[in-house]
């Protein structure tokens, strides 16, 4: 028995006149049969990828103008412009936190939905934002971190906490009527002489909103007590007009919760706070030929909450909207890798004695460092080309300070200063740094299809 009865290495091969020739390749098809059916996607992968690339690289050797040759000097320019610094040093905050701060949200949550009963519902609650779009999902966010505590939901939320531990200030806003004896110091209001008992002290505001009068009852004029510093602080004004300024009439509303110091000497010596109309009473003993004093926290503004888009923020806010669109990514892809993890391991190690946390540190996360991997290296791909969210959640004043290089590249490119070299230059630079990540992927899986 030879080779060509046995059908060894050689091949399937026929018998000719007297000599052996291979019949076809081992993909049953000619070459140049495979080239041609090959040749469409060849042609727009140039067109598409290769191309692109290598024009890029060329314009980003010229000028804004694209006729003067500059060489490297846009790739200079990269590190001494303001706006281009700014974008690099966000882009690094992007890669560092987004893919950490997602991936480890997608293993928490892909570990603890195997332990709850509506794991499948909650995992889909938790992948429902990757259907959305980005446009989309910064419009949301957009609302979410609106300033305003009537349509942001954060400082709603944030504002309701701060109000639960922090008593906000009964009246804020409101001022002393002009020519009414007070005076102003740092947001208090202090009456210009002083209080002598026997002789009630009238102390009329203005500016109160309506809505902080709540159950206010009619003013009344505090009588005098010779043992007593006595007085009003009243609304003084009539809707509709009429009154007389700085005497307390009928209509007028009388202002309750205001507190009110007796101050001697910078020092405050009694302290009280107005009823229901209005009034209130200092022990003479103290008050009498003190000043009075309506401190600011009486009037100190409301608490409108954390400028989540401020010039401060603007960045951790953004990619707190990038974690919630992209953590049912990572959850689902860990919860796959999860299902396939050999459970006798685990049951193994709670024989040994390993409590849940060493478990999951020693044996879970070792286990699927792979998927882990993954998941980060598919992430920092990502977020090296964010671009939608930040240029839809970033208000003007702080676009700037979120400004990231995906955006400048759109900016150079197509924005009112228009220098398609520098734009040239930060496409090949954002490739640059996209080709490292890559093969650290191509590389980890030649290795797993080598096992």
């Amino acid at each position: 028995m030879n080779a060509a009865t046995a059908g060894g290495p050689a091949g399937p091969v026929r018998r000719g006149t007297g000599t052996l020739r291979r019949v076809r390749s081992v993909a049953g098809t000619r070459p140049w049969v495979a080239a041609v059916f090959l040749l469409p996607a060849f042609v727009l992968l140039g067109a598409l990828v290769v191309y692109p690339i290598g024009f890029s690289v060329y314009r980003s050797l010229f000028d804004a103008s694209g006729d003067g040759f500059v060489g490297l000097g846009n790739y200079g320019e990269l590190f001494t412009d303001e706006r281009i610094r700014i974008a690099l040093k966000n882009n690094v905050i992007w890669v560092v936190v987004a893919p950490t701060v997602t991936t480890a949200l997608g293993l928490i949550f892909a570990v603890l939905t195997e332990r709850i009963r509506w794991g499948t519902a909650f995992k889909l609650v938790v992948f429902m934002p990757m259907a959305i779009s980005m446009l989309a999902a910064g419009i949301i966010f957009r609302l979410v971190y609106d300033q305003d505590p009537q349509r942001g939901v954060a400082n709603a939320v944030w504002v309701g906490i701060h109000d639960t531990f922090a008593e906000p200030a009964p009246y804020p806003g409101a001022k002393p009527r002009p020519n009414a004896g007070l005076t102003t110091s740092g947001g208090s209001y202090t009456t210009a002489k002083p209080v002598r008992a026997g002789s009630p002290a009238q102390l009329p505001l203005v500016a109160v909103q309506p809505g902080d009068l709540g159950d206010a009852r009619p003013a009344t004029a505090a009588r005098p007590e010779p043992d007593k510093v006595t007085g009003t602080v009243w609304l003084d004004f009539t809707r509709g007009g009429g009154g007389t300024p700085n005497i307390v009439d009928r209509s007028e509303k009388g202002l309750p919760g205001v507190t009110v110091e007796a101050v001697r000497n910078g020092a405050t010596v009694a302290s009280t706070t107005t009823g229901p109309d209005g009034r209130f009473s200092l022990p003479a003993d103290r008050a009498d030929g003190a000043l009075l004093r309506l401190p600011a926290s009486n009037f100190a503004a409301a608490y409108n909450g954390v400028n989540w888009l401020g010039p401060a923020l603007v960045t951790p806010a953004i990619i707190g909207a990038y974690v919630w669109m992209w953590a049912g990514f990572a959850m689902v892809l860990i919860a796959a890798g999860l299902a396939g993890m050999p459970r006798e391991l685990l049951e193994a190690a709670r024989v040994d004695g390993a409590n849940e946390w060493q478990v999951f540190r020693r044996v879970t996360v070792p286990l699927l460092a792979p998927v882990l991997i993954v998941v980060l290296v598919t992430l920092m791909i990502n977020v090296l080309k964010i671009f939608d969210l930040v240029y839809i959640i970033a208000p003007g004043s702080s676009l700037k300070d979120a400004n990231v290089l995906a955006l400048q590249l759109f900016q150079s490119s197509f924005g009112t200063d228009v220098d398609q070299g520098i734009g040239s230059a930060i496409a090949v630079f954002l490739l640059l740094l996209v080709l490292p990540v890559m093969y650290v992927n191509l590389r980890r899986l030649r290795k797993e299809r080598s096992r």
